[in-house]
């Protein structure tokens, strides 16, 4: 079913929603995934709500409506499902707004530090809502999965680089060290998306979404996620201030974030690295499978995050090595 039979299947689902009253749908926002989502406005009754459009044969909306279920436990704003239609993929959400944080933070970042400070509460209380065997662990093995994409889709399928044998043993190496470090840290829920472009500016602040993914794994993922953002950057010092924070009342509210501030600190910039790793693959990975190449305009950003921590940990020497023969390689071959 292509998306204009859908639509036509979305809008005849609705009209089984809202008998004989005016509605009207527009998109609601794009996503890098195969899910659409529009915005069901009843004018009459001055409401609103959102449509949920997951093509069954790629997308499963379960996941969704189970993590959804374990946020609004959690006393957080996430989206309450009003109706579900499994079998063709349709769910029909609470609407929490139409600015997200990244569209706030990019007309004024002046409010930022309040922003910030509502959603690294948000992230505490999710994370002490938090219970082993109710959510997928974030295991070595997907760790790794994610890891590969950086090789398999950013090196091989964008840049069109092979490595060499030695670069592959020194690229083994650095993920080796990366996965033990992400796996000897405590586990809680984790969102697996913590960022303003998943944040909505809302009643209680924020409205959150893109949740689906939700693993139980490593307890810096979702601040690496916030702090260290694929759309929107900030100095380092503003961003050690939110981390801080959030570790001092993390500590305070009893979560395993540890007792020193320097070893939370690293177990943060190790996750990020993973993350940033992965995301450059994910991005070239939705530009050349999926035809949507605005994503990988950001590459240079992550690109930016990688050489940072590289450059700070002496254990990490041979990675930021290894890029810049790969940056060689690339500019010797623009240059012929």
């Amino acid at each position: 079913m292509d998306s204009s039979e859908r639509t036509l299947a979305l809008q005849a689902w609705l009209g089984r929603l809202f008998p004989a009253q005016e509605w009207r749908i527009e998109p609601a926002s794009a996503d890098a995934s195969f899910r659409r989502y529009f915005r069901v406005i009843l004018p009459r009754r001055s409401a609103s709500y959102v449509v949920m459009d997951a093509p069954p044969q790629q997308e499963n909306c379960r996941p969704f409506i189970h993590v959804a279920e374990l946020l609004r436990r959690a006393g957080l704003n996430a989206p309450e499902v009003l109706a579900q239609d499994l079998e063709q993929g349709f769910l029909l959400l609470t609407d929490l707004g139409t600015t997200t944080y990244l569209d706030a933070l990019r007309r004024d970042d002046s409010g930022a530090d309040a922003l910030f400070r509502d959603a690294t509460d948000a992230l505490i209380q999710w994370q002490l809502a938090s219970r082993p065997g109710v959510l997928p662990p974030y295991d070595q093995a997907l760790l790794r999965r994610e890891l590969d994409l950086f090789p398999d889709w950013y090196l091989a399928r964008h840049l069109g680089l092979e490595l060499t044998p030695r670069q592959r043993e020194l690229l083994e190496r650095a993920f080796a060290l990366i996965l033990a470090s992400n796996l000897a840290q405590p586990a809680v829920y984790v969102h697996r998306d913590y960022m303003p472009r998943n944040l909505m500016l809302s009643t209680p602040n924020p409205g959150i979404l893109d949740f689906q993914d939700a693993v139980y794994g490593p307890v810096t993922y979702d601040l690496a996620s916030l702090v260290r953002d694929a759309f929107i950057s900030w100095d380092e010092e503003r961003a050690l201030d939110w981390i801080v924070r959030y570790w001092d009342n993390a500590r305070r509210a009893g979560l395993p974030v540890g007792g020193d501030f320097g070893d939370f600190y690293r177990d943060l910039e190790w996750m990020g690295l993973q993350r940033h790793l992965k995301v450059l693959g994910i991005f070239a990975r939705i530009c050349h499978r999926d035809g949507k190449p605005g994503y990988v305009d950001d590459a240079p950003r992550f690109l930016g995050y990688v050489r940072a921590v590289t450059a700070r940990y002496n254990a990490l020497a041979p990675l930021a090595q290894l890029l810049d023969a790969i940056d060689a390689r690339v500019a010797a071959r623009g240059a012929r």
